[in-house]
């Protein structure tokens, strides 16, 4: 019993090492709704669409959360959003 559970602790840090290891290639873009014109950034790594499906892609995909939001800010600025 004990080299089972020592198995299985083996094998749950190589897991997590891994996943720790391998780089997020997560990356992040505009969405405009169509009715109200807000702007909402979208994370790619979900994996489903957004809901309703009234919006459109607004942006490039960007690396970085803080790469979205300054994306978002100028499209504010420049009254792309509202």
């Amino acid at each position: 019993m004990r080299r089972i559970s020592v198995l299985c602790a083996a094998v749950g840090l190589a897991v997590t090492a891994f996943v720790a290891a391998s780089p997020a290639e997560a990356g992040y873009h505009l969405i405009r709704w169509a009715d109200s014109g807000a702007c909402q950034i979208w994370d790619e790594s979900i994996p489903t669409t957004p809901w309703p499906s009234g919006y459109h892609r607004a942006s490039v995909t960007v690396p970085t959360l803080l790469a979205a939001i300054n994306l978002k800010d100028d499209a504010l600025k420049h009254g792309h959003c509202t």
